[in-house]
């Protein structure tokens, strides 16, 4: 069976993306064959289009991380063919063919069947930025409750940043965005942001071990100095999550914080979450978790104008969440 697709390549050092007609027999072995009816852009997707090794070992490939669509052949008594499914995470998009092709085969474990209340569309507004503010707030929502003060949320116009805004103000949190686009004020107070701070302002270095509390919690998507000061700023018995390492890998700070004041700083990965965890979390996505607010604010694009959306992305000039509608 014919598709497109987008198939990146390495010819002489230098990566191309071009989107190709493919046959289906070229795709890996797997129990689901899946007709992609949506993807969506992720900051992954752009470090595999651009020839990452840490994402992607082997070339030619098919980016895309996020998937959701209709079940076309099943070797799973898990699946029957006409399901609506969702996949994301575990090996998609990274050294398996992914969801910027129109299909894929994966693994039955990789797939949750689309739950009611979710449409195949509003699954990739939410997609991995937001199933993984979801596994955020999963977290942090058990240590840290709306009475407890002021929540923190960094890379606040991304993809994981704008769904965390969303689901916190849904769920009666008082936020606060960190974020260095002025221009986006507006987008960000739409997604349910109660105050805004300048990223200038916020990530200028401070040398003093710990600061005057004043965030309950927060949810950080961009790591080094920017983690390190929420953490020097956090209530006793205190938490943030931390799910990316845009600014930094690396945190230059004593342990003080989190002795005298008991707090706790939880990584977060999507990736290999496990399956029957994956199912409650989108179940809740899909109703009392519904990111109402977001899934108003997104970019639709096809297959042809995801080349420009992965250089917008690398940019940091790619606000929200866009899909890509097949």
């Amino acid at each position: 069976m014919k598709y497109k697709a987008l198939v990146v390549e390495e010819i002489n050092g230098e990566f191309t993306q071009n989107i190709k007609i493919l046959d289906t027999d070229w795709l890996p072995q797997g129990d689901l064959l899946i007709q992609v009816k949506y993807s969506s852009i992720n900051y992954k997707d752009a470090l595999s289009a651009t020839g990452n090794k840490g994402v992607t070992k082997n070339y030619p490939h098919t980016p895309g991380i996020d998937a959701a669509g209709i079940v076309v052949s099943s070797d799973s008594g898990l699946f029957s063919a006409g399901d609506e499914v969702i996949v994301s995470g575990y090996d998609l998009g990274m050294n398996t063919a992914g969801g910027f092709g129109e299909y894929i085969r994966v693994p039955a474990e990789w797939a949750v069947k689309l739950p009611e209340g979710l449409t195949l569309k509003e699954s990739m507004i939410i997609g991995t930025a937001g199933f993984t503010a979801g596994i955020s707030l999963t977290r942090l929502t058990e240590l840290v409750k709306p009475a407890d003060g002021k929540i923190i949320v960094t890379g606040a116009t991304g993809g994981v940043g704008s769904v965390a805004l969303s689901l916190l103000s849904k769920l009666g949190y008082q936020t606060v965005a960190v974020s260095g686009k002025e221009a986006e004020y507006p987008f960000l107070y739409q997604l349910g942001a109660g105050e805004i701070i300048s990223r200038s302002e916020f990530q200028e270095p401070e040398k003093r071990p710990i600061l005057s509390a004043r965030y309950a919690g927060g949810i950080d998507t961009v790591g080094g100095p920017i983690l390190e000061k929420i953490l020097k700023l956090l209530n006793p018995l205190g938490a943030v999550t931390t799910c990316g390492s845009v600014s930094s890998t690396q945190l230059n700070m004593t342990v003080f914080p989190f002795i005298l004041r008991g707090i706790s700083l939880i990584g977060i990965s999507a990736q290999n979450y496990p399956t029957h965890l994956r199912r409650i979390l989108w179940n809740k996505l899909a109703k009392e978790w519904k990111p109402d607010h977001l899934l108003e604010l997104y970019n639709e694009i096809t297959l042809d104008e995801v080349k420009s959306a992965i250089e917008l992305i690398l940019q940091g000039k790619l606000k929200g969440r866009t899909i890509i509608r097949y």
